[in-house]
């Protein structure tokens, strides 16, 4: 069974940069990777670090 090979980076694999929206070059030549940049990293960093984002939690069950 052959397998897949990896896209190399002559045809990079382009995600949508999940701070802007943007493209972003998802390879390891992306020091940012899934971002696009710095500035996206770093946003996306300072939100969780400012509890914008949080994990959902489950509600604690009821003690009957």
């Amino acid at each position: 069974m052959a397998r897949p090979h990896p896209p190399s980076d002559a045809n990079p694999r382009l995600v949508r940069c999940p701070a802007c929206g943007g493209e972003s070059v998802y390879a390891p030549a992306n020091l940012y990777r899934p971002f696009c940049s710095e500035r996206c990293k770093n946003m996306d960093l300072g939100a969780w670090a400012s509890e914008e984002f949080r994990v959902p939690e489950k509600p604690a069950p009821d003690d009957e």
